[in-house]
């Protein structure tokens, strides 16, 4: 991705659909903050505060603002479900 967004990408080492999405990020060059929520408990209430669930796997959109702060523009949960939308929004960028 370019400048314009950052991703993060809350997973589980468990769960199908987030092995699926970090492959597919992985094959198409797209660079995204990992997020594993079961190595740290403030992880999984980074997760719980973006999305109001537990649920992964979640993309977090971020844009920098005018002083570098970061600002949450989109998120969704789940890949297979969302990876039109999503793989629209890497393609912007």
């Amino acid at each position: 991705m370019k400048d314009q967004l950052e991703l993060k990408l809350f997973t589980r080492p468990t769960c199908s659909d987030c092995q699926q999405a970090k492959t597919y990020l992985n094959s198409v060059g797209i660079d995204y903050q990992h997020k594993d929520v079961s190595q740290d408990p403030k992880i999984e209430e980074e997760l719980k505060s973006i999305s109001g669930t537990r649920i992964v796997p979640l993309f977090a959109f971020y844009k920098k603002g005018l002083f570098g702060k970061k600002k949450l523009v989109n998120h969704f949960i789940g890949f297979e479900e969302n990876k039109d939308e999503i793989k629209g929004i890497l393609n912007k960028n």
